[in-house]
């Protein structure tokens, strides 16, 4: 029980770092060079974003496992779904400059940057009301804007 803790604790910390680092530089190319920063955006932060995503196919072993308390169903739709369109998007390199990359990164990373702390904080405690609440809300805008 205590290796599986640690594991999952390591897995997500990972996790959160990997996407922190993805949405902060981003951020601070399109705050240093503005929209030109949206084409180039595949290169800088895509190896970050293809090894997030591929790590990612772990959760589904974590459910199955019992590791995680989730479904299933939906987190394997949304973890092939994500590295589906992201290993289209490496297979194209036309793709890789459109500012939809960018969108897509930004939208991705906001949603995990939300998960990541929630299920840390599950594993060592109990998350706070706003967490739980930011992280049962949040998402319904974001993939609205994300299926848009």
């Amino acid at each position: 029980y205590v290796i599986g803790l640690a594991y999952l604790f390591s897995y997500n910390l990972l996790q959160f770092c990997g996407h922190t680092w993805t949405f902060a530089n981003m951020s601070a190319r399109f705050l240093s060079f503005g929209g030109d920063a949206l084409a180039g955006t595949f290169y800088f932060v895509g190896v970050m974003m293809c090894g997030c995503q591929l790590l990612s196919i772990l959760e589904l072993f974590h459910i199955a496992d019992g590791l995680e308390e989730s479904r299933l169903l939906p987190r394997f739709v949304q973890v092939m779904q994500r590295n589906f369109l992201l290993f289209l998007i490496i297979s194209q390199e036309e793709f890789q400059s459109q500012t939809v990359v960018c969108v897509l990164f930004y939208l991705w990373n906001m949603l995990d940057l939300i998960r990541y702390p929630y299920k840390l904080l599950r594993l060592i405690s109990t998350p706070t009301f706003n967490m739980l609440w930011v992280r049962h809300t949040f998402f319904i805008p974001v993939y609205i804007l994300y299926f848009y």
